[in-house]
């Protein structure tokens, strides 16, 4: 496991651009953590560790957002998802068949459905505004 606690959203892009680096097509990163946590942060350094220049935004009332780049990074929310089969209509599944590494907001909604080999993020809040990362990687890559 991998740990770093980051006092900004800057900090906190720099980190995840610093494991998007690491992934590879098919990824699937989970992400844990309360309203706040800077998932969405999170996911604008993995976009830019990418090298994907579009501005990235939670994809909270459309479930999903695709930026191209050389590797597509595919932005999903599943907040408000009240039927986990709903994956399927997603393109969940497609996105990982075509090699596109997903990053998943609120994956606890979804955890039972992750892949066994899914990298997983939990963030953690701490009193002095800063977050802790803890990031568990089954394949011991990130």
């Amino acid at each position: 496991m991998r740990s770093q606690i980051t006092r900004s959203e800057a900090e906190t892009e720099a980190f995840a651009a610093s494991l998007a680096k690491l992934l590879q097509p098919s990824d699937v990163v989970a992400l844990f953590g309360e309203m706040g946590s800077g998932k969405t942060a999170f996911v604008r350094g993995l976009a830019a560790g990418l090298g994907i220049r579009d501005r990235v935004s939670s994809p909270t009332f459309s479930l999903v957002h695709r930026y191209r780049g050389k590797i597509c990074l595919s932005h999903y929310d599943f907040d408000r998802m009240t039927d986990p089969y709903e994956l399927e209509d997603s393109g969940f599944y497609l996105a990982i068949e075509q090699g596109d590494i997903l990053v998943c907001e609120w994956s606890e909604r979804i955890e039972s459905f992750l892949p066994e080999k899914a990298v997983r993020v939990k963030i953690t809040l701490r009193p002095d505004q800063s977050r802790l990362f803890e990031v568990s990687d089954p394949a011991n890559r990130v």
